[in-house]
C-alpha cells in the first residue's frame, strides 16, 4: 500500500515506514502529524484511487523525528565584463519524517492535527475589532476652498543671442 501526498509544493510517494525529508513543518521531535493532502492512494489489492484533486478521507498519519536543515548550497551570481559578482548561500529547513499509517476514505480518523496553522496576526485583528467599542464616525473636513485664480502674468521675451561671425578667410595674392 502507498500514497502520494502533498506537502511544501511538492509530492511525495510515500509508504508505511518510510523516512522522508519534507519542507519544513510546525512542531518538535516526537509530534504526530497528519498530512491530508492525499492525491492517489493504492490499496493492499493494488486498485488505485487517483484524486481530483484530493482523495475524500484519506489521511497519512507521521511521526515527526527531527527538525534539520540541508547541506548549504552556493548561489553565484556573475555578469561578465560588468565587474559585478555576487556571492550568497543558502541551507534549506527540513522535517524528518516516518510514515506511521495510511488511512483511505472511511477509514477511522484520529483527531486531524493541520499541519499549516493560521497566522496569529490575523486572529489578533479580529479579536481587537471585535473587542474594540464603536466609536463615533470621523467628522468630515470641510471641503477646501478653491484658491482664486490669478491672471497669467505675460512672459517677458529673452533678446536672442546671435553667434559672433566668423571673419572671412583672406584670400591670398598669387
Amino acid at each position: 500500500m502507498f500514497a502520494v501526498i502533498k506537502t511544501g509544493g511538492k509530492q511525495y510517494k510515500v509508504a508505511k515506514d518510510d523516512v522522508i525529508k519534507v519542507e519544513r513543518l510546525a512542531g518538535e521531535a516526537g509530534d504526530n502529524v497528519q498530512l491530508d493532502q492525499v492525491l492517489a492512494i493504492s490499496g493492499d489489492d493494488g486498485a488505485l484511487s487517483l484524486g481530483a484533486p484530493l482523495v475524500e478521507g484519506a489521511i497519512v498519519s507521521a511521526t515527526l523525528l527531527e527538525q534539520a536543515r540541508a547541506d548549504k548550497i552556493v548561489v553565484f551570481k556573475k555578469k561578465r565584463r560588468q565587474n559585478y559578482r555576487r556571492k550568497a548561500g543558502h541551507r534549506q529547513d527540513l522535517t524528518v519524517l516516518r510514515i506511521t499509517d495510511i488511512a483511505a476514505k472511511g477509514a477511522k480518523k484520529a483527531a486531524p492535527k493541520k499541519v499549516a496553522e493560521p497566522k496569529a496576526e490575523t486572529a489578533v485583528k479580529t479579536e481587537k475589532a471585535e473587542d474594540a467599542p464603536k466609536k463615533a464616525a470621523p467628522k468630515k473636513a470641510a471641503p477646501k476652498k478653491a484658491a482664486p485664480k490669478k491672471a497669467a502674468a505675460p512672459k517677458k521675451e529673452t533678446a536672442k543671442k546671435v553667434a559672433p561671425k566668423k571673419a572671412a578667410a583672406k584670400k591670398t595674392e598669387e
